[in-house]
């Protein structure tokens, strides 16, 4: 070789070489390589990082689309005349949302005003009345009747509800369909949150509040309401304003047997008047509308509004539990809040001062008024306005005579008849589980059959079986559990183990409690119009699991966190100090100590998800359907929606309706049990 040669040959190799190490170094810094080299314990910190990052990004996924199909309603209507307008008649080209919002409003406020007293005095009954066992009974009675499917509240409305307020107020009710039927409904579903938030609340006031107290010679009573449900008043303003947020977002219960009416009462407190919600018009127009026109993005942005009410009510609610927790203690103020607080010290305790002198007079004009107006109101819609303002004085008199009399009774009397009116409050609400349970079982057993079971629907589902029903609803569970259990756990251990008080932290706790609030409702538009229609599936079954997936995710998420946190120090301190790394104290010691709240948790959220009817209608339920498939890109039928299609589409089905209903609340109530069954296995295995 002659040197020119030589030469020619060390350049081309030194080219080769340098496109090798170019090669070397590109696949050094590809994200694969770089994920092989990190340790496990950043792998493992890196995957719940990601999941965490996925809810988080969901919430805004779920605005964004929800936003950008509102559009054109926003642009062609405007936002003032939308909210204020009177009129809701697509039809005719009215797009006037102001008598939607009242509706939603008046259905929910009355849903409260029922629900929130009742429960608070459950959850009294439940802390300071019941002993260890019937505690034991009451709490699991609260989570099946959470778990009691939305279409089931509202299929007892229609055969139980609304014939008697039909036959007690007949000249007042036409059909039974009434704001009524619909606040007495979500009164009953929002009871068990009440219940649960207020006992908890006021299950964590400290102990030596009490002693104190009945140390000065009060009784447990006067002890509970002047200490206890004053120290745990944040708490019970949060539980009704979580209970105002369940009520606001639920869907076919209010559709059920509201009326449907697009109207302002008249009166406005007229509660016989019918009234449609933002929800109920959303499931009921959806189907008829085209996709692209001004009615179907009007629709979304009538769901723009229910998500902006309702985050606002998750995050007053998370804002009043965080100032609780500060004011107890267990939180520390930022130091921005704790430098503004010494600056306003001195108007703060003036004002405080002064506020004290005539805070007890002022509540009780409130409650005075209060009890005056609502006396009015209802009773002028049976004997006119001056016997309502006539009955609203007897009232307000026998409010203040009920005073007087309770100082001459006698602080131990008084304890006597307080307890004895809450174990009546108790057992009726525990009868209208055990009542509402009845009916759908003695009624569901006629129709109960292995013909009934395992065979397909028939003219149109008044005959023949729900097989296929049993089985879309049993993958929709599966499909559901293989996405959000794993998002769901990864996430909930990050968020106990692995994150510290960061921005993102911050902004990802506040996502998972916004995305844990939102009505079911919005993701099931979210699903329709991402995954059905920009992804092109169609109605199909991991449509529906996917959404069902985000939807419980937030669930999950809490209840892994806190099983995780509960779990004692002294088992990773005794890991650490035997050398086990982070990763492997969680996977090894933690996780397996936490498992039975963690599956609890998860099954818990499945129950729910499996009785959800609004978001699978617009992802993957169909009406009726007669052969059974598993393909993940076809339509399912599922026991909810068809028990929704049999009460609302198919006259002359009523056997069918209560075997289906009866066969839902089967797989809800053994779901339950299970979730009851592992608790107590758990709790009993590890000793706490």
């Amino acid at each position: 070789m002659t040197p020119d040669e030589q030469s020619v040959f060390k350049d081309k190799l030194a080219i080769d070489q340098d496109g090798i190490i170019e090669k070397g170094l590109i696949a050094g810094i590809s994200p694969r390589s770089i994920y092989n080299r990190l340790k496990t314990e950043d792998r493992a910190k890196l995957i719940l990082t990601a999941t965490v990052v996925i809810t988080v990004a969901v919430l805004f996924f779920i605005i964004l689309f929800i936003s950008y199909n509102s559009l054109d309603a926003i642009t062609q209507i405007g936002m003032w005349e939308f909210l204020t307008g009177a009129s809701w008649s697509p039809g005719s080209g009215a797009y006037g949302a102001s008598s939607l919002i009242v509706g939603t409003f008046l259905v929910t406020g009355g849903a409260i005003l029922f629900a929130l007293p009742v429960g608070l005095g459950v959850a009294i009954y439940i802390n300071d009345v019941a002993s260890p066992r019937v505690k034991s009974v009451l709490k699991p009675l609260c989570e099946l009747f959470a778990g009691i499917p939305s279409v089931v509240y509202g299929f007892l409305g229609i055969v139980v509800l609304v014939p008697l307020l039909l036959d007690i107020f007949p000249n007042h009710l036409s059909y039974g369909y009434s704001w009524l039927a619909g606040s007495l409904v979500l009164g009953i579903m929002a009871l068990p949150t009440i219940i649960s938030v207020s006992q908890d609340s006021l299950a964590a006031v400290p102990r030596s509040y009490r002693e104190a107290s009945m140390a000065m010679g009060a009784t447990k009573w006067e002890t509970t309401r002047k200490v206890v449900m004053h120290s745990a008043v944040s708490g019970i303003a949060a539980a009704a304003i979580l209970g105002i947020g369940r009520a606001i977002g639920e869907t076919m219960a209010v559709m059920m047997v509201t009326g449907n009416a697009a109207n302002f009462p008249e009166p406005l407190w007229n509660i016989f008047d019918r009234v449609r919600t933002l929800t109920g018009s959303i499931a009921l127009e959806m189907g008829e509308s085209v996709h692209g026109s001004l009615h179907y993005s009007a629709l979304f942005l009538l769901a723009l509004v229910l998500l902006v009410i309702v985050l606002t009510v998750n995050l007053s609610a998370r804002r009043i539990v965080r100032r609780t927790k500060m004011k107890m203690g267990e939180i520390a103020k930022p130091s921005r809040e704790t430098k503004i607080a010494q600056m306003m010290s001195p108007i703060t305790k003036s004002f405080e001062a002064v506020s004290d002198r005539y805070k007890e007079t002022a509540v009780k004009i409130a409650i005075y008024a209060f009890i005056f107006a609502f006396a009015f109101m209802i009773s002028s819609l049976f004997i006119g306005t001056y016997g309502g303002l006539a009955i609203g004085v007897l009232a307000a008199t026998i409010l203040f005579i009920s005073k007087k009399l309770s100082k001459m009774l006698g602080p131990k009397h008084v304890q006597k008849v307080v307890y004895s009116s809450l174990g009546v409050v108790v057992l009726a609400v525990v009868a209208i589980l055990v009542v509402f349970l009845a009916i759908i079982f003695v009624r569901g057993m006629p129709a109960m059959s292995m013909d009934f079971i395992t065979s397909p629907p028939s003219h149109s589902g008044a005959e023949g079986g729900i097989w296929p029903a049993i089985v879309g609803t049993l993958e929709l569970m599966l499909g559901t559990a293989l996405i959000a259990f794993p998002l769901g756990v990864c996430s909930g251990v990050y968020m106990s183990q692995y994150a510290k008080d960061s921005k993102f932290v911050r902004v990802a706790r506040q996502a998972i409690d916004a995305l844990k609030g939102t009505p079911s409702i919005i993701f099931g538009l979210f699903g329709m119009s991402m995954l059905v229609i920009m992804f092109g599936w169609g109605y199909s079954l991991i449509g529906g699991c996917i959404t069902l997936a985000l939807m419980v995710l937030p669930t999950i998420i809490k209840t892994t966190e806190e099983a995780v946190s509960a779990v004692p120090a002294e088992l990773s301190e005794a890991s650490a100090a035997m050398g086990a790394s982070k990763w492997q104290t969680i996977s090894k010691v933690v996780l397996p100590a936490a498992m039975g709240g963690v599956i609890t948790g998860f099954i818990l959220s499945v129950g729910r998800a499996i009785g959800e009817t609004a978001p699978i209608m617009f992802t993957a339920a169909v009406a009726f359907k007669t052969t059974v498939g598993f393909a993940l890109f076809e339509p399912i039928m599922a026991l909810p929606y068809h028990l929704y299609y049999l009460v609302s589409e198919v006259p002359g089905a009523t056997d069918n309706q209560y075997g289906t209903a009866m066969v839902l609340m089967m797989i809800v109530i053994v779901l339950f049990a299970a979730a009851s069954l592992i608790r107590r296995t758990y709790n009993k295995k590890v000793g706490w």
